[in-house]
């Protein structure tokens, strides 16, 4: 099979196209074809080695994949499904895993989009409902509203009854997080957006880049609002008093601490959300294999527009 072999850590060029053998699965372990993966944040701070748990190298990056079983118990050959995480990395043609990491999937979604299920919509859900305990009449405010973890947030928040503020810096962002549901958008480039957010009180903000916004955040926030910071690139001074002033909570997350009764209800709502169609994940650009370190590059660029996404097979995308 051919797969990504990273034998160092440092910039996107370490991920090489290799041929390797194909996993053999042990009797408790489900054979994977992937025919897409996800490339998310976490990926590019894995491989850059700038991360709190680093994979033993040489490794096979990725973590969210769709495709169909080979082989497994539970599953019957040919099964349409997509990974919760995989035994031997989804960056790659076949993927071993374990059993609670492969789930189905909807004939209609498509691989690409199962393929950026996992982590954007796992992260998302766990914010608004496990750790934030979001509300139906509350207005939630998801800033990069357009990258896979916002769009996600948007969906979710939307069906459940919450009022959705939701910010990207390029019109195209603008107008899918409009499509997605959003009651209001902003463009977080603007000057004089924060005083626009400010009039509307959000009872919970989902911040993908602490590092830049979580002053303003707290100074944003109706009293008892909650701040999840879902990501950060840096370090940042904020005056502990507005916690103080408002009854402000402060909440971390990493999708990586659910615990399996959390990861039970992640998927249950998962599953229900594509089948009733509340949920239809955004792929915003596609690249091949071999496009990887392209990819990497275009995850942390600005202006996400969709999921990354790719694609480890020529077939069809709903084969």
């Amino acid at each position: 099979m051919r797969a990504i072999v990273v034998n160092e850590f440092g910039e996107p060029e370490v991920m090489k196209v290799q041929e390797r053998p194909d996993p053999v699965p042990g009797p408790d372990q489900v054979l994977v074809e992937v025919h897409a993966t996800g490339v998310n944040p976490v990926d590019i701070y894995i491989r850059s080695g700038k991360y709190g748990r680093l994979p033993q190298l040489p490794y096979t990056p990725g973590t969210d994949a769709a495709g169909v079983v080979r082989s497994g118990p539970g599953f019957e050959p040919g099964a349409r499904v997509y990974l919760a995480g995989s035994l031997t990395g989804t960056c790659a043609e076949l993927a071993l895993c374990a059993p609670e990491q492969v789930h189905p999937l909807p004939e209609s979604t498509s691989f690409e989009q199962g393929a950026g299920l996992y982590v954007p919509y796992g992260t998302a859900y766990r914010a608004l409902f496990l750790r934030a305990h979001a509300r139906p009449g509350e207005t939630v405010l998801v800033h990069g509203a357009s990258g896979g973890v916002g769009q996600a947030a948007v969906q979710w928040a939307r069906a459940a009854g919450l009022t959705v503020l939701g910010t990207a810096s390029t019109e195209p962002g603008l107008d899918l997080v409009r499509r997605l549901g959003a009651h209001h958008v902003f463009n977080h480039a603007a000057p004089g957006y924060l005083d626009e957010l400010r009039a509307l009180r959000p009872n919970l903000i989902l911040e993908m880049l602490a590092n830049v916004n979580l002053e303003n955040d707290l100074s944003l926030l109706a009293p008892r609002g909650r701040v999840v910071v879902i990501g950060s690139r840096g370090k940042i001074e904020i005056d502990p008093r507005w916690t103080m002033t408002g009854d402000l909570t402060l909440l971390g997350l990493s999708l990586a601490n659910a615990s399996p009764e959390e990861m039970g209800q992640i998927h249950a709502a998962i599953r229900a959300g594509l089948e009733c169609a509340i949920l239809s994940p955004v792929v915003g650009k596609t690249f091949s294999l071999e496009e990887a370190p392209a990819a990497h590059r275009a995850v942390m660029q600005g202006g996400a527009f969709g999921k990354v996404v790719l694609r480890t097979t020529s077939s069809p995308a709903r084969c």
